[in-house]
């Protein structure tokens, strides 16, 4: 493949830095602690990393709340020891790609503190302020992410400012340049440094509608998704003009024309809006975004009909552009929690999911501990760290469960993260799949990943071709991915009981080609719970 396109179907590991590794015995996570774990990373047979915030911030958010966008923030090094990392990580052939938070920052910012003084200073208008209605109220009914009203009082100004997360993340004013042209000069900087690319947190949110009008309420039964169930205000409205406003298109052009400076950089946007496929396919067209990847994935809904349904629509829709596909981030609960059958998590399970994602047409991004089939952590009140979960308690349990320390040493009290005890607890039920264990056991989740892993980055077919669904009834999920006359022919067993296959109308001369998964037998086959195979179409 093109290297100046190494994006177009790679497989992207996301790191959570507080939670990967420790190197200073401080019980969070750090840079030199991913330096060390780089060739682990490497040998599992990925393409690039994705580092989530490392930015001074006062970690309301956990660093998704910036107060200096070109600083690390000294709990996890500093500038020399992220230079190392790109240096090691270019040696050993990964790209290293680092979140951009670019529609908000800490209220903590320089740029905040000095906008919220007064109505007449030099920043006064880079962030979204608003006065009150007549009696006082927040000028419209836009709501949080985080839960209640997305405006905050600001007696300074005695002026509302707008918060799309919480009150202590203010949102950027983007219809005023000199902040699109701040932001552009905060990318610019690490791609001098040399990273490879950026993940864009929430992208679509960086306009809002001028107008500030009103978000249309919506009917119960459409409030679901990504959390934002009946138990979060915020999905009871439909969310057109706190974000993905038609100007930030033309912002997304000028981000695309920096990066374009800088060739081999890649851009990656995570989008959330109220038709994500749609934005999606919007932001990845020539000259925009190089990809994007939504929550389609991240929700509970796991049926074959539900996998088959989202990427259809997507292709659909999308044109030239390109998509990224995940089942597990740093924001949800652990796929093989999320999509077990009957509550139990299953190893082999786990093994399908990795290569379902690996097979389906896009990018991937492979969240930290999915190669190992981690659950998600049962953390009780009293430990929890995360402001979204300590609000919504108990029916929504918050983040913390998934960002847990990774596990590296079965025996070790903190799971080999930390030698003291980190900030989040090293879970027992983590610990038998700790990776010393699962590197010594051929048929363990990870040595499956990484088989296929290494498999796949010589299949042409699953990198750049087409994709085309078969019929077949639940729980059967298949398709043929098709490059240059070559076809693969891609089938999983999403259930706990075995499922036969009749090969004699999909593929009658399929051959087994790729590592793991079942033999054919004659026309047929039969796959196991949680089978695949992966089959060579003449």
């Amino acid at each position: 493949m093109n290297n100046m396109e190494w994006w177009r179907g790679a497989v992207i590991y996301q790191i959570y830095p507080r939670s990967f590794a420790d190197s200073n015995a401080d019980g969070i996570g750090d840079l030199p602690g991913i330096i060390d774990k780089l060739d682990y990373i490497a040998e599992l047979g990925v393409d690039a990393i994705w580092i989530s915030p490392f930015f001074k911030s006062p970690m309301a958010d956990f660093g998704y709340d910036i107060s200096d966008y070109r600083d690390v923030d000294p709990m996890f090094g500093n500038l020399n020891e992220l230079d190392r990392l790109l240096e090691k990580a270019h040696k050993l052939g990964l790209k290293v790609m680092i979140d951009q938070v670019l529609s908000h920052t800490s209220d903590q910012h320089a740029w905040f503190l000095q906008s919220r003084e007064s109505r007449d200073n030099p920043k006064a208008d880079w962030y979204v302020w608003a006065d009150p209605r007549p009696d006082g109220t927040p000028p419209n009914n836009w709501l949080s992410i985080f839960g209640g009203c997305a405006w905050q009082w600001e007696p300074r100004r005695c002026q509302y400012y707008l918060h799309n997360f919480l009150t202590s993340q203010p949102d950027l004013n983007f219809h005023n340049p000199e902040v699109q042209q701040a932001a552009l000069d905060n990318v610019e900087f690490w791609l001098k440094r040399g990273v490879d690319g950026f993940r864009l947190d929430a992208i679509n949110f960086c306009f809002h509608d001028k107008l500030l009008r009103d978000n249309p309420p919506k009917p119960e039964a459409e409030r679901s998704g990504r959390g934002f169930s009946n138990d979060n205000p915020y999905a009871f409205q439909y969310h057109w003009y706190n974000n993905t406003q038609p100007e930030n298109l033309d912002f997304i052009d000028d981000l695309r024309a920096l990066l374009d400076k800088y060739p081999g950089t890649a851009a990656l946007g995570e989008i959330s809006s109220e038709d994500s496929l749609a934005t999606m396919a919007e932001y990845t067209q020539p000259g925009k975004l190089h990809l994007g990847y939504s929550f389609e994935f991240l929700t509970d809904d796991s049926d074959a009909a539900y996998i088959r349904s989202t990427v259809e629509d997507l292709e659909n829709k999308l044109g030239s552009g390109w998509p990224c596909w995940a089942f597990s981030n740093h924001d949800v609960k652990r796929v093989a929690t999320r999509w077990s059958r009957n509550g139990e998590p299953s190893a082999t399970q786990a093994s399908m999911l990795n290569v379902l994602l690996g097979c389906i047409r896009g990018s991937v991004c492979m969240y930290q501990g999915e190669e190992l089939g981690l659950t998600e952590a049962d953390i009780p009140f009293e430990l929890l760290q995360d402001p979204y979960g300590i609000t919504f308690w108990p029916n929504f349990k918050g983040r913390d469960g998934c960002r847990t320390p990774m596990p590296w040493l079965k025996d070790d009290e903190f799971a080999g993260f930390s030698t003291v005890t980190p900030w989040l607890p090293a879970v027992d039920s983590h610990k038998p799949l700790a990776v010393d264990v699962q590197q010594n056991a051929e048929l363990s989740v990870l040595k499956t990943t990484q088989a296929f892993l290494h498999w796949r980055k010589n299949q042409p077919v699953l990198l750049a071709g087409s994709i085309r669904f078969a019929d077949l009834s639940e729980p059967l999920l298949g398709f043929w991915r098709e490059y240059e006359g070559k076809r693969l022919l891609c089938l999983f067993n999403l259930s706990g009981e075995a499922q036969p296959v009749s090969l004699e109308a999909l593929a009658p001369s399929a051959v087994q080609v790729a590592p793991g998964g079942v033999e054919v037998s004659g026309n047929s086959l039969n796959l196991p719970p949680f089978g695949y195979a992966l089959l060579a179409v003449e």
